[in-house]
C-alpha cells in the first residue's frame, strides 16, 4: 500500500524480539511480568504477549482496562490513582476481571470504601523519587492510616506497594539510572521489611523501562511493569536502554517543501502526529525526531545535525546541514524516529506493519463510549 500521509510504521519482528527479551529477563529474575499496555494500546499487539507467557497486564485508565477486558484480559492493574468519579465503571469492571486499583492518599480510600461494591485488589503507590504521585516511603503514619481503612472493608485485598520509578528518564548516564533504581529498591525493600509481619504476601511492584532494561539487581522486588520497551524510542536510546536497532516505530511523512536559503525541509507530520515530547540535541535545542531517508533503495540515518526541530499542528520542520539538504526532494517519504513513542502511538491511533498489515488501537470513540455520563447531562 502506498503511503500518502503521515503513517506510523511498525517493525513487527523488532517488536516481538523486544517482548521476548523482556519476558525472558523477568523469568530469569523470578519476577512477575505485568507489562504496561498504555504504550501500544492495541488488542492485536496485546495478543502478541500471550505467546511469551504474559497473563497479567497494567493499564493507565479505567477505559483502557475496559478495552483490554473486552479483549480477553482478566488480570488488570490500573496504575493510576483511583478516580472516584468512575466508581460505577470500576464496580462493573470488577465483576468480570481480577482488578487492582491504586491509592495514594487517605481521602481517596475513604471515599472508595463508601462506594465500592465488588472485591478489588489495592496497591498503595509509593513515591521513590519521581515526585508525581504517591506517598513517600517513610511516611508510615499516612500509610498506616490507609491500611487501617483498607483492613476495615472486606471488599479490599491489600496487594502491596507499587512505584513508578519514572525519574530514571531524567538520568544523565547509565550509572545514574543504576543509582536511582537502587535507591528505589532500598526504599521499597524497607517497606516490605516493616510490613512483612502483618502482610507476609505483599507484593513490591516497580515500573519503568530504563531500569527494567539495564539493571540486574531486583532483589526483594516481586513484579515489574515496563511499557515503552515494546517499541523503544530516541529517549530510551539516548539513555542507553536499547540499541538503535531495537526501536520498532517510525513515523513516515511526505516531504512537501524545501527551503535551501535556510537549510530547512518541511514535512507533512506535526505535533498532531508525533507529539511535542523532545530530547535535547547537540546544539542544546529540542529534537523531536531523528531522520531516516531512502536513497537508491538504501535507508540512511542522518546524524543529529539533520533533525526534526520545530512543529506546528500539521507541519514539521527538519533543520539540515548544507550537505544533508540534498537528501530531500519534494514528494519523498522520510522516516522520523520519535523522541517518545508512547505519545506518538497515542496520537496516530493505528499502525502499519512492515508486513503490510493495518493494526488498530483503542479508539477515541471507545474512550467516549466507555465514559460515565455526567449525572446532570
Amino acid at each position: 500500500m502506498d503511503i500518502i500521509r503521515p503513517t506510523l510504521l511498525l517493525d513487527k519482528d523488532v517488536c516481538l524480539q523486544n517482548i521476548a527479551t523482556m519476558a525472558q529477563k523477568a523469568k530469569d529474575k523470578g519476577l512477575i511480568f505485568r507489562p504496561h499496555f498504555k504504550t501500544h494500546q492495541s488488542a492485536v499487539i496485546g495478543d502478541w504477549f500471550r505467546a511469551y507467557g504474559v497473563t497479567a497486564i497494567t493499564v493507565s485508565s479505567v477505559s483502557m482496562a475496559q478495552y483490554f477486558a473486552q479483549n480477553g484480559w482478566d488480570d488488570i492493574t490500573i496504575a493510576f490513582p483511583v478516580n472516584i468519579l468512575e466508581i460505577e465503571a470500576i464496580n462493573a469492571l470488577a465483576k468480570d476481571v481480577k482488578l487492582n486499583l491504586l491509592i495514594e492518599n487517605l481521602e481517596s480510600v475513604q471515599m472508595l470504601t463508601k462506594k465500592i461494591t465488588q472485591n478489588v485488589g489495592v496497591f498503595i503507590e509509593i513515591d521513590t523519587g519521581h515526585n508525581r504521585t504517591g506517598i513517600a516511603s517513610n511516611k508510615y503514619y499516612g500509610i498506616n492510616a490507609m491500611l487501617k481503612v483498607l483492613h476495615a472493608n472486606e471488599r479490599f485485598d491489600f496487594k502491596g506497594f507499587l512505584s513508578h520509578t519514572g525519574h530514571t528518564y531524567q538520568a544523565q548516564s547509565k550509572q545514574d539510572i543504576y543509582n536511582r533504581h537502587f535507591d528505589a529498591l532500598l526504599k521499597m525493600k524497607a517497606l516490605k521489611n516493616y510490613y512483612n509481619k502483618d502482610f507476609p504476601n505483599l507484593i513490591l511492584s516497580l515500573g519503568d523501562t530504563p531500569s527494567a532494561c539495564l539493571c540486574e539487581n531486583f532483589n526483594g522486588i516481586d513484579e515489574i511493569r515496563p511499557g515503552n520497551f515494546v517499541f523503544f524510542d530516541l529517549m530510551q536510546y539516548k539513555l542507553g536502554a536499547c540499541d538503535f536497532e531495537d526501536i520498532a516505530l517510525r513515523l513516515v511523512c511526505p516531504v512537501i517543501s524545501r527551503h535551501g536559503s535556510r537549510s530547512e525541509v518541511i514535512i507533512y507530520g506535526g505535533a498532531a502526529h508525533i507529539s511535542k515530547d523532545s530530547i535535547i540535541n547537540l546544539d542544546g535545542k529540542s529534537l523531536y525526531g531523528q531522520v531516516v531517508v531512502n536513497k537508491n533503495g538504501h535507508k540512511i540515518l542522518l546524524d543529529e545535525r539533520n533533525y526534526l526541530y520545530k512543529l506546528s499542528q500539521e507541519h514539521g520542520v527538519i533543520r539540515t546541514t548544507i550537505q544533508g539538504f540534498h537528501n530531500f526532494e519534494v514528494g519523498d517519504l522520510v522516516e522520523i524516529i520519535p523522541a517518545h513513542s508512547c505519545l506518538t502511538a497515542n496520537l496516530m491511533g493505528e499502525y502499519l506493519t512492515t508486513d503490510g498489515e493495518w493494526i488498530p488501537m483503542m479508539s477515541k470513540d471507545f474512550h467516549r463510549s466507555s465514559a460515565q455520563k455526567p449525572r446532570n447531562a
